[in-house]
Protein backbone atom coordinates (compact mmCIF):
# COMPACT_ATOMS: atom_id res chain seq x y z
CA UNK A 1 0.00 0.00 0.00
CA UNK A 2 3.23 2.44 0.81
CA UNK A 3 4.33 1.56 -2.27
CA UNK A 4 1.18 2.40 -4.79
CA UNK A 5 0.97 5.46 -2.45
CA UNK A 6 4.25 6.45 -3.45
CA UNK A 7 3.96 5.90 -6.87
CA UNK A 8 0.28 7.95 -7.22
CA UNK A 9 2.18 10.92 -5.40
CA UNK A 10 4.77 10.77 -7.63
CA UNK A 11 2.62 10.53 -10.72
CA UNK A 12 0.73 13.36 -9.55
CA UNK A 13 3.84 15.25 -9.43
CA UNK A 14 4.56 14.51 -13.07
CA UNK A 15 1.41 14.25 -14.81
CA UNK A 16 -1.07 16.75 -13.52
CA UNK A 17 0.13 19.58 -15.52
CA UNK A 18 -0.32 17.47 -18.72
CA UNK A 19 -3.27 16.17 -17.98
CA UNK A 20 -5.23 19.59 -16.90
CA UNK A 21 -3.79 20.67 -19.77
CA UNK A 22 -4.82 18.46 -22.11
CA UNK A 23 -8.40 18.24 -20.88
CA UNK A 24 -8.74 22.49 -20.87
CA UNK A 25 -7.61 22.52 -24.16
CA UNK A 26 -10.39 20.34 -25.24
CA UNK A 27 -13.19 21.56 -22.56
CA UNK A 28 -12.31 25.14 -22.36
CA UNK A 29 -13.02 24.89 -18.83
CA UNK A 30 -9.97 25.04 -16.55
CA UNK A 31 -12.33 24.25 -13.50
CA UNK A 32 -13.82 21.22 -15.19
CA UNK A 33 -10.11 20.27 -16.70
CA UNK A 34 -9.05 20.31 -13.03
CA UNK A 35 -12.27 18.59 -11.74
CA UNK A 36 -11.63 15.81 -14.05
CA UNK A 37 -8.32 15.04 -13.72
CA UNK A 38 -8.67 15.12 -9.88
CA UNK A 39 -11.03 12.28 -10.08
CA UNK A 40 -8.61 10.24 -12.31
CA UNK A 41 -6.17 10.46 -9.46
CA UNK A 42 -9.09 9.49 -6.59
CA UNK A 43 -9.81 6.70 -9.04
CA UNK A 44 -6.22 5.65 -8.49
CA UNK A 45 -6.37 5.74 -4.92
CA UNK A 46 -8.92 3.00 -5.02
CA UNK A 47 -8.07 1.32 -7.70
CA UNK A 48 -4.57 0.68 -7.73
CA UNK A 49 -4.01 -0.79 -4.62
CA UNK A 50 -6.57 -3.74 -5.09
CA UNK A 51 -5.95 -4.03 -8.86
CA UNK A 52 -1.80 -2.99 -9.13
CA UNK A 53 -0.20 -0.05 -10.61
CA UNK A 54 -0.97 0.00 -14.69
CA UNK A 55 2.54 -0.64 -16.84
CA UNK A 56 1.85 3.30 -18.24
CA UNK A 57 0.33 4.86 -14.89
CA UNK A 58 0.35 8.50 -16.71
CA UNK A 59 -1.46 6.95 -19.68
CA UNK A 60 -4.03 5.09 -17.28
CA UNK A 61 -4.84 8.39 -15.69
CA UNK A 62 -5.26 10.70 -18.87
CA UNK A 63 -7.49 7.69 -20.42
CA UNK A 64 -9.67 7.80 -17.18
CA UNK A 65 -9.60 11.22 -17.11
CA UNK A 66 -10.81 11.62 -20.78
CA UNK A 67 -13.55 9.06 -20.22
CA UNK A 68 -14.82 11.03 -17.02
CA UNK A 69 -15.00 13.67 -19.30
CA UNK A 70 -16.74 12.04 -22.44
CA UNK A 71 -20.28 14.00 -21.71
CA UNK A 72 -18.30 17.19 -21.46
CA UNK A 73 -16.21 17.25 -24.44
CA UNK A 74 -19.23 15.80 -26.90
CA UNK A 75 -21.03 19.07 -25.52
CA UNK A 76 -18.15 20.78 -26.29
CA UNK A 77 -17.57 19.44 -30.00
CA UNK A 78 -21.10 20.61 -30.61
CA UNK A 79 -20.26 24.06 -29.87
CA UNK A 80 -16.60 23.77 -31.65
CA UNK A 81 -18.98 22.45 -34.62
CA UNK A 82 -21.50 24.84 -34.84
CA UNK A 83 -19.25 27.66 -33.93
CA UNK A 84 -17.07 26.41 -37.27
CA UNK A 85 -20.15 26.17 -39.64
CA UNK A 86 -20.68 29.95 -38.53
CA UNK A 87 -16.94 30.51 -39.62
CA UNK A 88 -17.88 28.91 -42.96
CA UNK A 89 -20.88 31.00 -43.20
CA UNK A 90 -19.08 34.28 -42.49
CA UNK A 91 -16.09 33.55 -44.72
CA UNK A 92 -13.53 34.74 -41.88
CA UNK A 93 -10.64 31.95 -40.93
CA UNK A 94 -10.53 30.81 -37.48
CA UNK A 95 -8.05 32.88 -35.29
CA UNK A 96 -5.14 31.00 -34.44
CA UNK A 97 -2.92 31.45 -30.72
CA UNK A 98 0.32 32.93 -30.67
CA UNK A 99 1.24 30.30 -28.31
CA UNK A 100 1.97 26.86 -29.81
CA UNK A 101 3.27 24.97 -26.44
CA UNK A 102 0.37 23.78 -24.48
CA UNK A 103 2.07 24.05 -20.87
CA UNK A 104 3.04 27.78 -21.83
CA UNK A 105 -0.67 28.54 -22.81
CA UNK A 106 -1.90 27.13 -20.11
CA UNK A 107 0.64 28.82 -17.83
CA UNK A 108 -0.73 32.53 -19.57
CA UNK A 109 -4.44 31.02 -19.26
CA UNK A 110 -3.68 30.61 -15.51
CA UNK A 111 -2.13 34.00 -15.12
CA UNK A 112 -5.15 36.14 -15.84
CA UNK A 113 -5.18 39.75 -15.25
CA UNK A 114 -8.49 39.40 -13.20
CA UNK A 115 -7.09 37.11 -10.30
CA UNK A 116 -4.49 39.19 -7.83
CA UNK A 117 -1.03 38.54 -8.48
CA UNK A 118 -0.53 36.13 -5.41
CA UNK A 119 -3.16 34.11 -6.36
CA UNK A 120 -2.45 33.54 -9.68
CA UNK A 121 1.16 33.14 -9.20
CA UNK A 122 -0.01 30.03 -6.50
CA UNK A 123 -2.58 28.52 -8.61
CA UNK A 124 -0.15 28.67 -11.77
CA UNK A 125 2.70 26.81 -9.33
CA UNK A 126 0.23 24.18 -8.69
CA UNK A 127 -1.99 23.52 -11.78
CA UNK A 128 0.98 24.04 -14.25
CA UNK A 129 4.07 23.79 -12.57
CA UNK A 130 3.17 20.43 -10.46
CA UNK A 131 4.63 21.86 -7.16
CA UNK A 132 3.14 20.59 -3.84
CA UNK A 133 0.92 23.59 -1.58
CA UNK A 134 4.28 23.18 0.88
CA UNK A 135 6.57 23.56 -1.82
CA UNK A 136 4.74 27.06 -2.80
CA UNK A 137 4.41 28.20 0.90
CA UNK A 138 8.28 27.57 0.97
CA UNK A 139 8.69 29.67 -1.72
CA UNK A 140 6.43 32.48 -0.52
CA UNK A 141 7.50 32.28 2.99
CA UNK A 142 4.35 31.97 4.20
CA UNK A 143 2.41 29.05 6.05
CA UNK A 144 0.50 26.19 4.11
CA UNK A 145 -2.53 27.35 5.10
CA UNK A 146 -2.36 30.63 3.51
CA UNK A 147 -1.55 28.96 0.07
CA UNK A 148 -4.21 26.71 0.02
CA UNK A 149 -6.70 29.78 1.06
CA UNK A 150 -5.10 31.83 -2.47
CA UNK A 151 -5.34 28.52 -4.89
CA UNK A 152 -9.23 28.16 -3.29
CA UNK A 153 -9.98 32.11 -3.86
CA UNK A 154 -8.41 31.89 -7.14
CA UNK A 155 -10.49 29.04 -8.43
CA UNK A 156 -13.69 30.18 -6.74
CA UNK A 157 -12.61 33.60 -9.14
CA UNK A 158 -12.57 31.97 -11.91
CA UNK A 159 -15.62 30.44 -11.49
CA UNK A 160 -17.71 32.80 -10.49
CA UNK A 161 -16.07 35.54 -13.26
CA UNK A 162 -16.55 32.61 -15.79
CA UNK A 163 -12.78 33.52 -16.93
CA UNK A 164 -12.36 31.30 -19.95
CA UNK A 165 -10.04 29.05 -21.08
CA UNK A 166 -9.16 30.65 -24.58
CA UNK A 167 -5.87 30.99 -26.45
CA UNK A 168 -4.16 34.54 -25.42
CA UNK A 169 -4.18 36.64 -27.78
CA UNK A 170 -0.80 38.91 -28.53
CA UNK A 171 -2.42 41.75 -27.13
CA UNK A 172 -3.52 39.61 -23.93
CA UNK A 173 0.77 39.01 -23.28
CA UNK A 174 1.93 42.03 -22.05
CA UNK A 175 -0.66 41.84 -19.41
CA UNK A 176 0.05 38.55 -18.00
CA UNK A 177 3.79 38.34 -18.45
CA UNK A 178 4.74 39.60 -15.12
CA UNK A 179 2.62 36.64 -13.68
CA UNK A 180 4.07 34.26 -15.89
CA UNK A 181 7.97 35.08 -15.56
CA UNK A 182 7.15 35.12 -11.89
CA UNK A 183 5.84 31.18 -12.36
CA UNK A 184 8.49 30.38 -14.30
CA UNK A 185 11.25 32.15 -11.72
CA UNK A 186 9.68 30.06 -8.89
CA UNK A 187 9.70 26.93 -10.77
CA UNK A 188 13.29 27.39 -11.47
CA UNK A 189 14.06 28.16 -8.20
CA UNK A 190 12.06 24.78 -6.65
CA UNK A 191 14.29 22.81 -9.10
CA UNK A 192 17.64 24.61 -8.59
CA UNK A 193 17.61 23.93 -4.97
CA UNK A 194 14.57 21.93 -3.76
CA UNK A 195 12.67 23.42 -1.08
CA UNK A 196 11.42 19.01 0.40
CA UNK A 197 13.32 17.49 2.08
CA UNK A 198 12.32 14.20 0.38
CA UNK A 199 13.56 15.53 -3.15
CA UNK A 200 16.73 15.27 -4.81
CA UNK A 201 19.00 18.48 -4.25
CA UNK A 202 18.70 19.76 -7.71
CA UNK A 203 16.19 18.50 -9.76
CA UNK A 204 16.72 19.21 -13.44
CA UNK A 205 13.62 18.23 -14.93
CA UNK A 206 12.11 21.92 -13.25
CA UNK A 207 15.00 24.07 -14.33
CA UNK A 208 15.26 22.47 -17.86
CA UNK A 209 11.30 22.75 -18.28
CA UNK A 210 11.47 26.64 -16.43
CA UNK A 211 14.30 27.51 -19.25
CA UNK A 212 12.46 25.68 -22.09
CA UNK A 213 9.55 27.94 -21.10
CA UNK A 214 11.43 31.18 -20.79
CA UNK A 215 12.81 30.73 -24.42
CA UNK A 216 9.65 30.48 -25.66
CA UNK A 217 8.38 33.40 -23.99
CA UNK A 218 11.66 35.61 -25.29
CA UNK A 219 10.77 34.39 -28.80
CA UNK A 220 6.96 35.89 -27.83
CA UNK A 221 8.25 38.81 -26.86
CA UNK A 222 11.89 39.81 -27.74
CA UNK A 223 11.63 43.40 -26.60
CA UNK A 224 11.11 42.53 -23.00
CA UNK A 225 14.00 43.59 -21.23
CA UNK A 226 12.89 41.25 -18.00
CA UNK A 227 12.06 38.18 -20.19
CA UNK A 228 15.91 38.57 -21.30
CA UNK A 229 16.67 38.99 -18.06
CA UNK A 230 15.01 36.14 -16.50
CA UNK A 231 16.77 34.05 -19.03
CA UNK A 232 19.78 35.21 -18.90
CA UNK A 233 19.51 34.77 -14.80
CA UNK A 234 18.48 30.97 -15.49
CA UNK A 235 21.33 30.21 -18.11
CA UNK A 236 23.62 31.23 -15.19
CA UNK A 237 22.46 29.80 -12.80
CA UNK A 238 21.67 26.56 -14.41
CA UNK A 239 25.86 27.05 -15.64
CA UNK A 240 27.14 26.00 -12.25
CA UNK A 241 24.21 22.99 -11.72
CA UNK A 242 27.10 20.24 -12.15
CA UNK A 243 29.14 22.14 -9.05
CA UNK A 244 26.69 22.59 -6.80
CA UNK A 245 26.50 19.14 -4.92
CA UNK A 246 29.51 17.43 -4.11
CA UNK A 247 29.65 12.71 -5.01
CA UNK A 248 28.79 12.52 -1.42
CA UNK A 249 25.90 14.69 -1.78
CA UNK A 250 26.69 17.76 0.28
CA UNK A 251 25.75 21.26 -1.08
CA UNK A 252 28.60 23.19 -2.63
CA UNK A 253 28.45 26.76 -2.11
CA UNK A 254 29.41 29.19 -4.71
CA UNK A 255 32.52 29.96 -3.58
CA UNK A 256 33.88 26.28 -2.87
CA UNK A 257 32.55 25.60 -5.94
CA UNK A 258 35.27 23.94 -8.96
CA UNK A 259 34.68 26.60 -11.64
CA UNK A 260 36.17 24.66 -14.12
CA UNK A 261 33.03 22.45 -14.10
CA UNK A 262 30.70 25.21 -15.06
CA UNK A 263 29.21 25.04 -18.45
CA UNK A 264 30.75 27.79 -20.13
CA UNK A 265 28.36 27.93 -23.20
CA UNK A 266 25.21 28.89 -20.74
CA UNK A 267 28.07 31.25 -19.15
CA UNK A 268 28.72 32.80 -22.71
CA UNK A 269 25.24 32.72 -23.80
CA UNK A 270 24.31 34.09 -20.68
CA UNK A 271 26.26 37.26 -20.47
CA UNK A 272 25.63 37.91 -24.20
CA UNK A 273 21.83 38.66 -22.77
CA UNK A 274 23.41 40.70 -20.24
CA UNK A 275 25.66 42.97 -22.36
CA UNK A 276 22.07 43.47 -24.86
CA UNK A 277 20.21 44.58 -22.07
CA UNK A 278 23.07 46.50 -21.08
CA UNK A 279 23.86 48.09 -24.45
CA UNK A 280 19.94 48.83 -25.09
CA UNK A 281 20.00 51.67 -22.26
CA UNK A 282 16.95 50.83 -20.82
CA UNK A 283 16.31 51.57 -16.92
CA UNK A 284 16.76 47.72 -16.28
CA UNK A 285 13.95 45.37 -14.04
CA UNK A 286 14.65 43.20 -11.19
CA UNK A 287 15.73 39.71 -13.15
CA UNK A 288 18.24 42.01 -15.50
CA UNK A 289 19.70 43.28 -12.57
CA UNK A 290 19.76 39.39 -10.40
CA UNK A 291 21.13 38.60 -13.94
CA UNK A 292 23.95 41.28 -14.07
CA UNK A 293 25.12 39.84 -10.77
CA UNK A 294 25.39 36.64 -11.61
CA UNK A 295 27.50 37.72 -14.73
CA UNK A 296 29.52 39.24 -12.22
CA UNK A 297 30.29 35.87 -10.17
CA UNK A 298 30.80 33.54 -13.32
CA UNK A 299 33.21 36.43 -15.00
CA UNK A 300 35.55 35.48 -11.91
CA UNK A 301 37.99 32.24 -12.61
CA UNK A 302 38.36 32.48 -8.83
CA UNK A 303 36.09 33.32 -6.03
CA UNK A 304 38.98 36.26 -4.99
CA UNK A 305 38.87 37.76 -8.41
CA UNK A 306 35.26 38.77 -7.84
CA UNK A 307 34.19 42.21 -8.24
CA UNK A 308 32.40 42.70 -4.72
CA UNK A 309 32.02 46.55 -5.21
CA UNK A 310 30.50 46.07 -8.59
CA UNK A 311 28.47 43.04 -6.70
CA UNK A 312 26.99 45.32 -3.95
CA UNK A 313 26.59 48.44 -6.44
CA UNK A 314 24.01 46.36 -8.08
CA UNK A 315 22.10 45.21 -4.78
CA UNK A 316 21.97 48.91 -4.05
CA UNK A 317 19.51 48.75 -7.79
CA UNK A 318 17.73 45.95 -7.12
CA UNK A 319 16.72 46.93 -3.26
CA UNK A 320 15.61 50.69 -4.83
CA UNK A 321 13.38 48.57 -7.06
CA UNK A 322 12.19 45.58 -4.07
CA UNK A 323 13.19 46.09 -0.62
CA UNK A 324 12.67 42.75 0.04
CA UNK A 325 14.42 41.47 3.21
CA UNK A 326 15.82 38.54 1.33
CA UNK A 327 17.48 41.15 -0.78
CA UNK A 328 18.94 42.85 1.91
CA UNK A 329 20.11 39.53 3.03
CA UNK A 330 21.85 38.60 -0.09
CA UNK A 331 23.36 42.36 -0.41
CA UNK A 332 24.40 41.40 2.98
CA UNK A 333 26.71 38.95 1.85
CA UNK A 334 28.33 40.92 -0.69
CA UNK A 335 28.68 43.14 1.98
CA UNK A 336 30.79 40.75 4.24
CA UNK A 337 33.60 40.37 1.04
CA UNK A 338 33.77 44.10 0.71
CA UNK A 339 33.83 45.82 4.09
CA UNK A 340 33.78 42.66 6.30
CA UNK A 341 31.36 40.29 9.23
CA UNK A 342 31.00 42.76 11.10
CA UNK A 343 29.56 45.86 8.96
CA UNK A 344 27.28 42.47 7.54
CA UNK A 345 26.07 40.60 10.89
CA UNK A 346 24.71 44.73 11.47
CA UNK A 347 22.92 44.59 8.54
CA UNK A 348 21.14 41.40 9.25
CA UNK A 349 19.99 42.82 12.71
CA UNK A 350 15.97 42.99 12.69
CA UNK A 351 15.57 41.40 9.42
CA UNK A 352 12.24 39.26 9.83
CA UNK A 353 13.92 35.74 8.48
CA UNK A 354 13.18 33.52 11.68
CA UNK A 355 11.69 30.93 8.91
CA UNK A 356 14.17 31.05 6.48
CA UNK A 357 17.23 28.93 6.65
CA UNK A 358 19.40 30.68 4.66
CA UNK A 359 19.48 34.21 6.92
CA UNK A 360 20.45 31.64 9.82
CA UNK A 361 23.11 30.11 8.12
CA UNK A 362 24.34 33.93 6.94
CA UNK A 363 24.62 34.35 10.25
CA UNK A 364 26.46 31.21 11.26
CA UNK A 365 28.96 31.98 8.95
CA UNK A 366 29.40 35.60 9.97
CA UNK A 367 29.70 34.77 13.57
CA UNK A 368 32.28 32.04 12.74
CA UNK A 369 34.25 34.10 11.03
CA UNK A 370 34.25 37.31 13.80
CA UNK A 371 34.77 33.85 16.22
CA UNK A 372 32.03 33.98 18.09
CA UNK A 373 31.57 30.09 18.28
CA UNK A 374 29.06 29.61 20.66
CA UNK A 375 26.46 31.72 18.68
CA UNK A 376 27.69 30.62 15.46
CA UNK A 377 26.60 27.10 16.82
CA UNK A 378 23.28 27.91 17.50
CA UNK A 379 22.84 29.74 13.98
CA UNK A 380 23.75 26.92 12.46
CA UNK A 381 21.34 24.63 14.42
CA UNK A 382 18.62 26.62 13.28
CA UNK A 383 19.25 26.93 10.36
CA UNK A 384 19.87 22.73 10.37
CA UNK A 385 16.03 22.64 11.39
CA UNK A 386 14.73 24.94 8.89
CA UNK A 387 16.65 23.34 5.88
CA UNK A 388 14.65 22.51 3.01
CA UNK A 389 16.99 19.16 1.43
CA UNK A 390 19.69 16.35 3.04
CA UNK A 391 22.31 18.16 1.32
CA UNK A 392 22.14 21.74 2.56
CA UNK A 393 21.29 19.76 5.91
CA UNK A 394 24.88 17.58 5.46
CA UNK A 395 26.71 20.55 4.61
CA UNK A 396 25.31 22.60 7.68
CA UNK A 397 26.04 19.54 10.21
CA UNK A 398 29.73 19.47 8.55
CA UNK A 399 30.17 23.32 9.09
CA UNK A 400 28.89 23.32 12.72
CA UNK A 401 31.22 20.10 13.99
CA UNK A 402 34.18 22.26 12.44
CA UNK A 403 33.63 24.58 15.13
CA UNK A 404 36.56 24.76 18.09
CA UNK A 405 34.73 23.16 21.05
CA UNK A 406 32.99 25.09 23.48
Amino acid sequence: MTDVAEVITRVHREEWARVVATLARRLGDLGLAEEMAAEAFAAAVERWPADGVPPNPGAWLTTTAHRKAIDRLRREARREEKHREALMLSGSPEPLGVIDDDRLRLVFTCCHPALAMQARVALTLRMVGGLTVPEIARAFLVQETAIGQRITRAKAKIKVARIPYRVPSREDLPARVTGVLAVLYLIFNEGYLASNPGAEAVRSDLTAEAIRLTRLVRALMPADGEVAGLLALMLLTEARRIARVSASGELVPLGEQDRGAWDRDLIAEGHALVRARLASGQAPGRFQIQAAINAVHTDARDVRDTDWSQVVALYDQLARLDPSPIVRLNRAIAVAELDGPEVALAELDGLPLDGYHPYHYTRADLLRRLGRGEQARAAYDRAIELAGNTAETAYLIRRRDQLPAP
